[in-house]
């Protein structure tokens, strides 16, 4: 379960939020366990459910907004490769990016995914996988002033 609560936080950024898809996803699971105990592979059925909810909750739209009491200040963007190091600024960063693309990291290089793996997690077509991270990690290193490196594997 603490794989899965990683995974939780890298899709939404937030601790709480991934301890609550988790909670979902269980539930889920235990609804269908007659089906996800035949399955080859369960945690892959577990890392679909949870994508599946961090979208469906992003939709929702009370989800969008969040008081605060005051406005928090804004940190001056830091550039250089030991930035991307920064465990913090690079999960800030996530956040910033649409649940969508963010999934497509999070599958292909946080939990290590092929192409055609995260399109069939994701049910879209490897092109959309393809293009979608491409636009993620464009936008990744324009944020970061052309910091960002990442090597297929």
């Amino acid at each position: 379960m603490d794989g899965w609560r990683r995974t939780a936080y890298l899709l939404c950024g937030d601790w709480h939020a991934a301890d609550d898809l988790v909670s979902i996803a269980l539930v889920k699971l235990y609804r269908h366990w007659g089906k996800v105990s035949t399955v080859e592979h369960p945690d892959a059925y577990v890392r679909q459910i949870l994508v599946r909810t961090m979208l469906n909750e992003r939709r929702r739209s009370w989800r969008r907004e969040h008081p605060v009491t005051t406005v928090p200040d804004r940190v001056a963007a830091a550039g250089g490769p030991e930035s991307v190091a920064d465990r913090q600024m690079f999960v800030a960063l996530l956040g910033e990016l649409p649940p969508r693309r963010r999934a497509v990291l999070v599958l292909r290089y946080f939990c290590d995914l092929s192409v055609e793996e995260t399109a069939a997690q994701l049910g879209c077509s490897t092109g959309t996988v393809k293009s979608q991270t491409a636009r993620a990690l464009d936008s990744l290193r324009t944020r970061l002033g052309g910091a960002v490196v990442v090597e297929e594997v």
